[in-house]
């Protein structure tokens, strides 16, 4: 498979990445380390005219501590955010899901973490050749009015099975996106659309700036299921943000459970979540029970277009969230 024809810009700073920006608008595409963009355009998924590339933005490359919260440039790298000691101890979910991200080679060589987020979703019946999806009615992500990762569906099923994004949400992480002129600031959340053909509320002539993670003394942790350890996206993760009570030894003040590669975007599962509010570190059965009630929750959104049975998928979502809570509950403990 070969790359269409297009432009290439290599902008040297930020203002003037924003001006090509406000200049090409829809004609364009950001390439940062191009791990998904050029495999979309090498399937025919993706034919901009111009690639606008951030090789040279070395200023959207960090990690800092800054009024309570780390920030990270959204071209940081994988490796650089797993070898960062404070990532580590204060956003340990995000240190766990970058380990996850695609191989070493990747990690250190292309992959960035404001890539991880923005990548495309996923569908097992769209993310193929020209030659394959030329077989058969082009499906809602393709121009088409069919669904086949669920019958009748009136809209795209397509999945985010981004690991960072999953861990961010978890971590109640907000973005800064900029554009020519200014920027504005918003909940990590609310930067899905819940549109599988659009799935980000961002406008052609913005970019991803900066990650924005709070501290706040809770501890964290995530899971992943995929068929390999390496290079595979997930087929459902989940990531698990857990605060201690004040006042009350080992007791949960405050969590938040969200389940990624299930939906169109993660899934903050405000019912289970909000059961485990009072109970103790040790009590299992209520993180059994929360994570039963993550499963039921989920299994709404689920589709089969990630290459795995609907039913095992729904299954290992209790599972992925047991499993994270036990983590997190024990790293609190500690």
């Amino acid at each position: 498979m070969r790359l269409p024809r297009f432009d290439y810009l290599g902008p040297e700073t930020l203002d003037q990445t924003l001006d090509l920006l406000a200049t090409h608008k829809d004609d364009a595409k950001i390439l940062a380390g191009g791990t998904d963009l050029l495999v979309r355009m090498k399937k025919g998924l993706l034919k901009p005219k111009t690639l606008i590339s951030l090789k040279a933005l070395n200023e959207l490359s960090y990690i800092n501590k800054k009024d309570g919260c780390i920030k990270i440039g959204a071209r940081t790298s994988i490796a650089d955010i797993i070898a960062s000691d404070l990532i580590q101890k204060k956003a340990k979910a995000l240190f766990q899901a970058c380990e996850k991200i695609g191989a070493i080679t990747i990690q250190h060589d292309r992959g960035t973490i404001g890539g991880n987020i923005l990548q495309d979703n996923r569908c097992h019946h769209y993310n193929q050749s020209d030659f394959h999806r030329s077989g058969r009615q082009a499906c809602h992500k393709d121009g088409g009015k069919i669904c086949y990762a669920r019958e009748e569906a009136d809209r795209c099923n397509s999945t985010c099975q981004s690991d960072g994004a999953t861990a961010l949400m978890t971590l109640n992480a907000k973005i800064i996106l900029a554009r020519k002129g200014g920027e504005r600031t918003m909940d990590l959340a609310d930067f899905y659309t819940t549109d599988g053909i659009m799935p980000f509320a961002m406008e052609s002539h913005e970019l991803l700036k900066e990650i924005i993670i709070p501290i706040g003394g809770a501890q964290s942790a995530y899971k992943r299921l995929a068929y390999r350890s390496a290079i595979d996206y997930p087929i459902v993760c989940a990531g698990v943000l857990l605060k201690l009570s004040d006042t009350q030894k080992n007791e949960i003040d405050d969590v938040r459970i969200v389940v990624g590669a299930m939906g169109r975007s993660p899934l903050f599962l405000a019912q289970a979540s909000s059961s485990l509010k009072g109970k103790k570190l040790s009590d299992t059965v209520a993180f059994k029970r929360a994570a039963d009630i993550a499963m039921d929750n989920a299994s709404t959104f689920a589709v089969h277009n990630v290459g795995a049975t609907l039913e095992y998928r729904c299954a290992m979502v209790s599972q992925m969230v047991f499993q994270a809570l036990e983590q997190a509950a024990l790293a609190a403990r500690e």
